[in-house]
């Protein structure tokens, strides 16, 4: 009995002494301190995920230019208020089918402080015509609010016609 009492009373000692030298430089573990995050100060925003881009005999080191050109009509614009900016989307009819990359691009040369313009543009091959309907696209911009601060119209050109929306 006294054996088995002594056992248990190191034993307890031994154990509530581990809390002391966790903490404690003797410790191996705590020789390094904790860690600590730190932010990447880096020239650009690197995404790790995507590979960089290599020239080659196919492919340059130069930024790549936009070759859309203005679609045919714009049939609908619509300006949709959303916390914190809105969405400018424009549908529009282009005038052979499939248009791809549709873009609304900023005309600073048209745009002042209280008109925004857009001019809808698309990258289209020659092919086929068909319906309205198999020609028509959309496209939208996010704007912030102080994006749209002071702005009154925004417009949307195409080849042959200009939508308008004001405040």
């Amino acid at each position: 009995m006294k054996k088995a009492l002594s056992v248990l009373v190191v034993s307890s000692v031994v154990l509530t002494s581990c809390g002391a030298i966790r903490d404690s430089a003797m410790n191996p573990f705590n020789w390094f301190g904790r860690s600590t995050s730190e932010a990447v100060a880096t020239g650009a925003e690197v995404n790790p995920l995507i590979p960089a881009r290599r020239s080659s005999v196919f492919r340059s080191n130069q930024p790549e230019t936009y070759q859309g050109w203005a679609v045919g009509e714009v049939t609908e614009l619509l300006v949709e208020r959303r916390p914190g900016g809105a969405v400018i989307r424009a549908t529009a009819v282009a005038d052979r089918q499939g248009a791809f990359e549709v873009r609304l691009v900023k005309n600073d040369e048209e745009s002042d402080a209280d008109t925004l313009t857009y001019d809808f543009r698309a990258i289209q091959q020659p092919g086929n015509v068909g319906t309205a309907l198999s020609r028509q696209v959309t496209a939208a911009v996010w704007l912030t609010d102080n994006e749209l601060r002071g702005i009154r119209t925004i417009r949307v050109k195409a080849a042959r016609n200009v939508r308008t929306a004001r405040r």
